[in-house]
């Protein structure tokens, strides 16, 4: 997989690609990441990407032909290109696994007021993190990012993956280890009992539970 961010801040991207999970699925050629700069494709001296906004408003507003053309120098037949905005659809597990199955993906990081609103008739698709607002699309960008590759073959151990939060519209099942006590905290004794029907059992009960108390959202 390709993935190729556009943005007005590559260096947030940084320690983003060189730690961690990220870092290892790049060694391992799992997948390629590019930063693009959205400066390097203004036509003002001072590499200017935003302007105020037509009709008058507070902040300013990233320009169409910059970002369009920052999108266009790195698309492709089989690419995907995703605008991180507050209006996009909501981002789920499930959307994850849809995009795993794409080859080149394109995120555009937005920042400031906004876009200039006909930068949307060059995307197929917006996408949102969260009923909140951020300072830029960066972070929704690395959050993308990290919630696909980690689900490329290879990546990381499939089981991992395969029984935790979300898997099935439930959360995950308590997890425990050393010590079996801690200050009057004991580990649940079938977790000690070498049943791994029971244990199996056990765990899922405990998703169901633990959702009832907090997702019951996701339960229906």
């Amino acid at each position: 997989m390709r993935i190729d961010i556009l943005t007005l801040f590559p260096k947030m991207f940084e320690g983003f690609v060189n730690e961690s999970i990220i870092k290892r699925a790049i060694e391992k050629k799992a997948v390629e990441i590019h930063i693009i700069n959205f400066r390097e494709f203004s036509k003002l001296n001072n590499s200017q990407v935003d302007d105020t906004p037509y009709g008058g408003g507070s902040g300013m507003v990233l320009m169409v032909e910059p970002i369009v053309e920052a999108i266009e120098s790195v698309k492709q037949e089989n690419s995907k290109v995703i605008l991180l905005t507050p209006q996009g659809s909501p981002y789920k597990q499930e959307k994850a696994k849809e995009l795993k199955e794409e080859k080149h993906l394109i995120l555009v990081c937005g920042h400031y007021e906004g876009f200039d609103e006909r930068i949307r008739s060059f995307v197929d698709e917006e996408v949102s993190i969260g009923d909140y607002i951020l300072t830029g699309g960066e972070i929704p960008a690395m959050a993308i990012c990290d919630s696909v590759i980690r689900l490329i073959d290879g990546v990381i151990k499939k089981e991992s993956y395969e029984e935790e939060s979300f898997t099935n519209n439930l959360l995950d099942y308590p997890t425990y280890t050393k010590p079996r006590e801690f200050r009057g905290l004991q580990v649940p004794d079938v977790l000690l009992s070498g049943d791994h029907e029971k244990i199996k059992e056990w765990r899922k009960k405990e998703q169901i539970k633990k959702t009832e108390e907090k997702r019951k959202d996701l339960l229906s």
